[in-house]
């Protein structure tokens, strides 16, 4: 027999009864369905992480207080991390060439007759170069691709000084909307506020923002902000000293494992903290760099890949053993036309060629359906995720390649079976 001939009577073969071909292809196309949508689920999760953390650059230490749980409540587990300890980091840790630190809270400002409750933030005065580096925000119709600087966060007037910041300056700068709410149209610069019954002089307005990613825009409020240098934010916002967030820039990123422990022998030493019994330091704080976060990413993308290569290979498993038992009723059925066949001359392997070949084109079937249905599906998957769905072109292929090797796995038995059938009693079959 022709190879076309081979095809012809596997394809006859299949339309003899659509029904059943349909319903053994059903377990292919949820197998290969279910592959492409939890791909794409898993490759949304992996964006959604390195956009959270691309504020991370790969120079930087994030040092924040340890937290535990406590009736209900999180609490420092020890010493806050304070303004001073961030202070004297760079003088006392040779790797460490600057910081950056920040608090936040809520306040009350008023000018005049207006009142308006606001997120406060304490800072350095490197915060807006930290904001440009985080690349999460941006002035709004900022040109795609360009470098953002932190100039271009300033709308009017200037951002405080570092010897601002030191000497406990009562100075502040608005957010575009905060701005526009206090002074309703008002030059706000060189005016006097008030926060919380303290005075604070304008000395600037951020350009009107916007966050980088379209679907934070509605969570994000980056332009409803109030920014105090960090050492008068609290020395006049708080009774109790508060703990701070550190970011601490490294001065040579392949030494960043000995500047962590240099930090880590920094804090002890200023928290007081011993080794216990076991050796260990039960240490009051944390630190995060870029590379501990890629790792605990990966560990976790890994453990994903496994849990969804599992569950493609319980339905893609389904879905074969169902070619295999409909095959098998196939040979079944057909033993005395196989009994003809064999017996007009049609050799084992072309009986091999023709069973093995419908098995294939169900599996073929299925996974042209499956990649349609899993496409599909990309959007409804992502409604359970947040939104957070992404496509990996990589799939489509993969995921028909392992359609097609379920029907020739599950199909060769039965193919095997069926050129082993004795002519002469295939055809006393009935």
């Amino acid at each position: 027999m022709r190879f076309l001939d081979i095809i012809l009577t596997a394809f006859y073969g299949l339309t003899g009864n659509k029904l059943r071909a349909a319903l053994t292809a059903l377990g292919i196309i949820i197998g290969v369905a279910s592959v492409i949508a939890m791909l794409a689920l898993g490759n949304g999760a992996r964006a959604a992480v390195e956009a959270n953390f691309r504020f991370l650059g790969s120079d930087q230490i994030q040092i924040s207080a340890k937290q535990e749980l406590e009736d209900g409540e999180w609490v420092e587990a020890g010493r806050i991390l304070s303004y001073e300890d961030g202070l004297r980091l760079p003088g006392a840790v040779e790797l460490i060439k600057r910081i950056e630190m920040t608090i936040n809270g809520l306040a009350k400002i008023r000018y005049g007759r207006m009142a308006l409750d606001v997120s406060l933030t304490g800072a350095t005065a490197e915060a807006l170069e930290a904001l440009a580096a985080g690349e999460q925000v941006q002035p709004v119709n900022w040109p795609e691709g360009e470098p953002l600087t932190a100039a271009a966060f300033i709308g009017q007037g200037r951002f405080f000084t570092p010897a601002e910041v030191l000497s406990e300056a009562s100075v502040c700068v608005l957010g575009h909307d905060t701005a526009q709410d206090l002074f309703q149209g008002d030059n706000p610069l060189d005016q006097t506020v008030w926060v919380n019954r303290q005075r604070c002089l304008v000395i600037g307005v951020l350009a009107e923002l916007e966050t980088v990613d379209p679907a934070q825009r509605t969570q994000i409020k980056p332009n409803e902000v109030f920014y105090l240098p960090i050492s008068t934010a609290i020395r006049n916002l708080y009774e109790e000293e508060p703990s701070v967030r550190i970011t601490a820039r490294v001065s040579d990123e392949s030494r960043m494992d000995e500047a962590k422990a240099q930090v880590e022998a920094y804090l002890r030493q200023r928290h007081a903290i011993e080794q216990d019994a076991e050796g260990n330091y039960p240490d009051d704080f944390e630190l995060t760099t870029r590379r501990d976060v890629l790792g605990a990413q990966q560990q976790a993308a890994q453990t994903f890949a496994l849990l969804l290569a599992a569950m493609a290979a319980v339905s893609l498993l389904v879905g074969g053993i169902g070619i295999m038992n409909v095959m098998l009723v196939s040979v079944t059925e057909r033993t005395r036309e196989i009994g003809i066949r064999r017996a007009v001359g049609a050799r084992r392997r072309e009986i091999v060629a023709q069973f093995l070949l419908e098995a294939v084109l169900i599996s073929a079937g299925g996974g042209l359906l499956g990649i349609a249905v899993g496409i599909l599906a990309i959007p409804a998957a992502a409604a359970l995720n947040q939104g957070i769905a992404l496509l990996a072109p990589a799939s489509i292929p993969l995921a028909f390649a392992v359609a097609l090797l379920t029907g020739i796995v599950f199909g060769l038995y039965p193919a095997l079976r069926a050129a082993r059938l004795n002519p002469i009693d295939a055809l006393r079959y009935e």
